[in-house]
Order: C-alpha cells, then structure tokens, then sequence
C-alpha cells in the first residue's frame, strides 16, 4: 500500500518548518514509519540548488533559472526521496512541495503561471500530497517573525512586501481551488495550531484507512 504524502505550506514566518517537525514527531510517536523532509532541498542534489536560490549574494538570479531550479530539485526529491518512501508505505512529510512554486514563482514573480504549473507537473505526475496544510498569516505578521527570530533573511525573504502579498494571494487562490489543501490560521499560539493540524492529519489517516 503506497504511504501517505503531507505537504506544509504557507508564507515566509508562518511556522511551518516548526509545524512540520511536531507532526513528525507526533506521528512517529504514534507508530508511524514517517519521514520528513523539505524544499528545496531534501537530498544533497537538492541542497546544493538551495544554497543556490536562497543565497542574498545572487541577486542577478534570473526569475525563470530560479522556477526551473526549483523544478529540478523537486525532480531530484521525488526521485531519491519522496516516491521510495511512499512505495515502502511510509508517511512523507514534506516542508513545502509544488504549491509553494505556483506561490512564489506564478503569483510572486508572475511569471506564466501556465507554464510553471506545466513545468511541475510534468516533474511531479502523479506524485500530489494526499493533504497539504497551509498555515495563513498575514504577510506583516511573518516578515516581523522572521526579523526577530534570525538574524539575516534570504534572498527570497528581502524581496519587497509587493511580492509576498502576491505570494500571499497565490496561496489563498490555491486553497480556494484544491480540496486537498486545508487551512489553518497561524496566528495564535503553537500549541493550538498544531491541535488544529493534528486533527486534520488524523482525518486523512482515518479517511484512507492509516489509522495506528
């Protein structure tokens, strides 16, 4: 039986890669044979190409290298990571996945967003998140975050505020047209955000019958 695939999504400073681990932590509390993994990134492929976009320094990274960098590490993901796991039967947790590019790239950039939806779709097949969770937070709110919490932004998180209510709004769009995307506000506390993912998780474990 194939695994379960979980996706966490959300604008920059809205907790997800916290989120993220908490599930992971959960559910192989749980008994669960769980993996968690991230993007860009996930493999050493994939990790090289995040130094790459995420760098400050490459500012001239041109807006259609960057979706096709993205792309290429997802294909690196899904290969060496995702798609073995899920045939092993294992929980994938994925700190970002697909949506993330439609996000940041179509809507952020505003690029074609036919094309960078052909694009990752010709990468990803029929690989979709059973559940992805988006974690909403007004664009202000996470950007503040992230101020206080590190002590330098990446070259995507310096972008000007513009850009993240595009992302924002891409967001929003998708969770208004996908099913499998359920949101959940992330301003409040942590604890009772992640009751709230808890519970969506455990009706999609429920619903396909993964129930431990």
């Amino acid at each position: 039986m194939r695994g379960i695939f979980i996706t966490m999504e959300g604008p920059d400073g809205s907790g997800k890669s916290t989120q993220a681990k908490r599930l992971f932590e959960y559910l192989r509390g749980k008994g669960y044979n769980v993996v968690l993994t991230r993007e860009p990134g996930g493999t050493s492929v994939g990790e090289q190409i995040r130094n790459i976009l995420l760098n400050p320094d490459n500012s001239e990274l041109g807006f259609k290298t960057e979706v096709l960098l993205y792309a290429a590490s997802r294909a690196q993901h899904l290969e060496e990571v995702i798609i073995p796991a899920l045939k092993e039967g294992k929980t994938v947790i994925s700190d970002r996945f697909v949506d993330s590019s439609i996000a940041y790239q179509g809507y952020g950039r505003s690029l074609n967003l036919p094309l960078v939806v052909e694009i990752n779709r010709l990468v990803v097949e029929n690989y979709m998140p059973d559940l992805t969770i988006l974690l909403d937070l007004p664009v202000e709110v996470g950007l503040e975050r992230i101020r206080k919490k590190q002590k330098s932004m990446d070259r995507l998180e310096q972008e000007a505020i513009s850009f993240h209510e595009q992302v924002y709004h891409g967001f929003k769009k998708l969770a208004f047209n996908e099913k499998r995307i359920k949101t959940v506000s992330a301003d409040g506390s942590e604890d009772m955000i992640f009751a709230h993912i808890v519970k969506m998780v455990e009706e999609k474990l429920k619903e396909v019958n993964l129930i431990v």
